[in-house]
């Protein structure tokens, strides 16, 4: 499993969940009020977004902000596949608590700067 790192991990989910919605990318700058160059850079994973902005988001594509720090492959390693139940949550909330923790230590290390 390639590493993906916590930028890359939610633009990518930024960008499935917003194309599962059919929005395009001028649609959903219109309702968060951000250019498209910002969103682009977002999704490709170059930049992280703020925590109004993360909020905003997750409310106008319709998702809980956690589902954007989760990848399948995090959730599933390859003898997990089938396996369904309370642990998978319990994995899950833990990846997330590990995600979330690490985007704030980036954010506080970007501002330091």
């Amino acid at each position: 499993m390639e590493f993906m790192g916590v930028k890359s991990v939610f633009g990518n989910n930024l960008k499935i969940y917003r194309k599962a919605k059919n929005m395009s990318q001028e649609e959903l700058c219109e309702k968060v009020n951000i250019s498209i160059k910002h969103l682009s850079s977002i999704e490709r994973g170059m930049t992280f977004v703020s925590s109004g902005l993360l909020e905003k988001l997750a409310l106008c594509i319709g998702v809980p902000v956690s589902r954007f720090f989760v990848t399948v492959d995090d959730v599933f390693e390859a003898d997990e596949k089938e396996r369904y139940g309370d642990a998978m949550f319990d994995r899950i909330d833990k990846i997330i608590d590990k995600n979330l923790t690490q985007a704030v230590r980036n954010i506080k290390a970007d501002i330091r700067r």
